[in-house]
């Protein structure tokens, strides 16, 4: 009886093992960086190059931005064969990035030599970016997670006084001069 429980077990296990990947394509888990970076490597015969302890440099970014970027993923393919059709490569990133991206830019140069893509996808309070960019015969694939509230707070700090956003000068400014003009005085930056 009790090899009986034991074989059930690891039949089970088995088939959860072998069932799980299927069930979570069908569900819309795949897509994304990996599912793109593979399709574009199919398609132009070529090899990405991913980039060395990228997890440690996605951690730096997160300690660095307090949150507001993780999950960075990085690949450069050098050196593809032959030119790359616009119209082709946005076909192929639609039919990969999967379920939940949608593209928010499309920007192709003249002679079709440069191309961008950029698909977001929310993620509960945050957003994931892809970004694809054709150059010539180079290409990169970026994908990110970012904090669109994290990003804000520290962009802040670089903006010029007269750049801050009306909330922030609310507590400050007793003159509203930088309240004119939808919250930018029409002062140059030096």
């Amino acid at each position: 009886m009790r090899s009986n429980t034991w074989f059930a077990l690891l039949v089970a296990a088995g088939l959860a093992a072998v069932m799980t990947p299927m069930i979570l394509l069908a569900a819309g888990g795949g897509g994304g960086f990996d599912s793109v970076v593979h399709g574009i490597e199919s398609r132009y015969h070529t090899h990405a190059s991913r980039i060395p302890f990228m997890g440690l440099v996605s951690g730096i970014a997160g300690i660095a931005t307090h949150g507001g970027v993780r999950g960075l993923h990085v690949a450069e393919i050098e050196h593809l064969d032959s030119p790359v059709d616009g119209a082709e490569l946005n076909a192929l990133v639609e039919e990969r990035v999967g379920k939940g991206w949608q593209r928010m830019i499309r920007e192709t140069s003249r002679d079709g030599e440069q191309q961008s893509l950029i698909y977001v996808k929310p993620d509960g309070s945050r957003m994931g970016l892809l970004v694809i960019d054709l150059d010539g015969r180079e290409m990169d694939v970026v994908q990110v997670s970012v904090d669109p509230a994290h990003l804000d707070d520290d962009m802040g700090e670089f903006r010029p006084h007269h750049h801050k956003r009306a909330h922030d000068s609310d507590a400050s400014d007793t003159s509203g001069d930088e309240k004119q003009d939808g919250g930018e005085s029409d002062q140059g930056t030096n």
